[in-house]
């Protein structure tokens, strides 16, 4: 036998399995569709990020729906009919239309009372100036203006009342407004009469110098007074000395209490 010779190949003799002896393993059962998702559901495997969204998606939705369910408890028209409907909403245009029309009556009483406010204001204001120049023209209010001062000295005692009374009519003539003499007020009704050593005013007595304060404007006062043949002239001639003068402002005075007339009634 040669030593180069193989040994011959054992026959290929199937090897017993290592369990041998022991009870076989059983089979799970199949799993139906619903038990896989749910093995795939739970327990829930998600991250943090996942976690933090849905939180964040939970507290939105239950946001949403407290909103929602107060703005439907809140309306007094949910559910309502539509006949319902249109009476509230004919209800709301007559309110509507009720508070235009008291918008509009206001205004006009504003108007109104503002129109009459200013006529008595105004009404007042015209009252207030017509009794100021009525007291003026009757004396009983003191006056002040531009005018002029005409002094009459009379040394020999030759100027009468009736020269006087020439001298205040050609003052009024010219457009006096307001007089006064030696503290007398001359109004519509003063008369004028002759008294020893002087002249009497409404039953005053006045001495010279005789001294007028007039106002009214200076000149056509002044020129009146000179004219050829006037008051200065014929006083002049009776050896009285006559002084004009234009003061910057006349102030007259000199006051008459008011007479309540016996008789006389006012028609209005």
């Amino acid at each position: 036998m040669s030593t180069n010779d193989t040994p011959p190949e054992e026959p290929n003799v199937p090897e017993e399995p290592l369990n041998k002896g022991t009870a076989p393993v059983a089979e799970e059962p199949e799993q139906t569709g619903r038990q896989r998702l749910a093995a795939g559901l739970w327990p829930p495997r998600v991250s943090r990020a996942q976690l933090i969204v849905a939180l964040l998606l939970f507290v939105l939705g239950l946001g949403l729906a407290i909103q929602v369910r107060s703005t439907s408890d809140s309306s007094a028209l949910r559910g309502a009919r539509q006949e319902d409907l249109v009476r509230i909403l004919d209800e709301l245009d007559g309110r509507t239309k009720r508070l235009e029309e008291e918008k509009q009556r206001l205004e006009d009483q504003r108007k109104e009372l503002e129109s009459s406010s200013n006529q008595a204001e105004e009404a007042r204001k015209q009252t207030v100036e017509k009794e100021r120049q009525l007291g003026i023209l009757a004396g009983t209010v003191a006056a002040q203006g531009p005018g002029i001062t005409l002094k009459i000295t009379d040394p020999k005692g030759l100027v009468r009342s009736d020269q006087l009374l020439d001298t205040l009519q050609e003052l009024r003539a010219a457009g006096a407004e307001a007089i006064q003499i030696n503290g007398v007020r001359v109004v519509a009704g003063s008369y004028f009469s002759d008294e020893s050593g002087g002249v009497g005013i409404d039953g005053t007595k006045i001495t010279q110098p005789y001294e007028f304060k007039v106002i009214g404007k200076p000149q056509d006062l002044e020129p009146a007074l000179n004219i050829p043949g006037g008051v200065v002239q014929t006083l002049e001639k009776e050896q009285a000395n006559v002084l004009v003068t234009r003061p910057a402002k006349i102030v007259v005075d000199a006051l008459r209490a008011a007479k309540q007339p016996d008789y006389a009634r006012s028609s209005s």
